[in-house]
């Protein structure tokens, strides 16, 4: 049973950064990618970062790009998401999330495996 546990959020100015951590286990799919999203109340979970754990390939939000840096380090089966010039607009709850690279690229709606959250204010 894959299990992901993030941890890194926390409150910060504008203009400021935060590292989000997300630690995996128990995962098998070949061709399988982790990802970052995130999520405002009343809103849909919006796709920030992607990563190809077996390439390294990223993909980014437009929102974030530029921005947000997502990065694994393999021996530790971590996926990192460092976050730089923050805007209160980046203020969500932040999740990770595993799967096969298809379902990741599909969208959250269909995504099997999430860690618990973490939230993410920026104060302007």
């Amino acid at each position: 049973q894959v299990q992901l546990v993030e941890s890194g959020g926390g409150s910060v100015q504008a203009g400021g950064s935060l590292r989000l951590s997300c630690t995996a286990s128990g995962y098998t799919y070949r061709l399988a990618c982790m990802g970052w999203f995130r999520q405002d109340p009343g809103k849909e979970r919006e796709e920030v970062a992607v990563i190809y754990l077996g390439g390294g390939t990223t993909y980014y939000g437009a929102s974030v790009k530029g921005r947000f840096t997502i990065s694994q380090d393999r021996t530790e089966n971590t996926v990192y998401l460092q976050m730089n010039s923050l805007n209160p607009e980046d203020t969500a709850m932040y999740y990770c999330a595993y799967d096969r690279c298809g379902t990741v690229v599909a969208g959250p709606r269909v995504i099997n495996y999430w860690g618990q959250g973490t939230k993410v204010t920026v104060a302007s």
